[in-house]
């Protein structure tokens, strides 16, 4: 009786482990840094840039974003980190180590111009990397032709200056580790429709595609 008892909730069990949620693999981060600028920007991208990629990816990225300071050792436990804001920037001695052994050990650091962020995080970039500059990507570049494409480049979200987006890169021994948005406000563009008015779901889809491609690169280096 007992064996006949099990065999009849075999299946039953086999399809409850199957239906099992299964863990989330990693998580995505956003950098807290110092100085007093607004790292804390753009509070539905991560989110909608996570489930995006879940989606459209077949990844398994928690749903919730982590937030990690620069001295912290758990910053290299993220494969990608995402830092955003519009200015003033400031990195220790001991954070810029922090984060030049995150990177040279495999990690990699999307940062997003929000407008305003450039003059501040080219000079403490230098503190990471003294020895390397920021380099254009050509069009040509892998992380323009993950799953999506992007023959021309950066899509272009906001308009501030009349400038072109721009994609920068930091090439440490060739691996790329560092990519730095210019222009572009990308992760404006990955935050809930209807945050700006005057974005369209068509861009909206645009910037999620080339922040899927930044997360695949990130986790691949292909």
């Amino acid at each position: 009786m007992r064996k006949n008892l099990l065999l009849l909730l075999f299946p039953l069990l086999l399809s409850l482990t199957a239906a099992a949620p299964v863990a989330p693999s990693f998580r995505l981060a956003k950098l807290h840094y110092g100085g007093g600028g607004d790292w804390y920007a753009n509070k539905t991208s991560l989110p909608n840039l996570i489930r995006f990629c879940n989606q459209t990816l077949k990844t398994n990225i928690a749903p919730d974003e982590a937030t990690v300071e620069l001295d912290s050792p758990e910053l290299l436990t993220y494969p990608f980190v995402h830092m955003t804001g519009h200015g003033n920037v400031a990195f220790t001695d001991v954070e810029a180590r922090n984060l030049r052994r995150y990177l040279m050990g495999g990690g990699f650091l999307h940062i997003d111009d929000n407008y305003g962020l450039d003059k501040f995080i080219r000079p403490e970039m230098k503190k990471v990397f003294p020895e390397l500059e920021f380099v254009e990507l050509p069009f040509s570049h892998p992380i323009y032709h993950q799953k999506f494409q992007f023959p021309r480049g950066l899509p272009k979200v906001h308009e501030h200056d009349g400038k072109r987006p721009q994609g920068f890169g930091l090439l440490y021994k060739g691996r790329l580790v560092c990519f730095y948005s210019f222009e572009c406000d990308l992760g404006n563009g990955w935050e809930d429709l209807g945050t700006y008015p005057e974005d369209t779901p068509a861009i909206h889809e645009a910037a999620l595609k080339m922040g899927a491609n930044l997360v695949t690169y990130a986790l691949t280096q292909e």
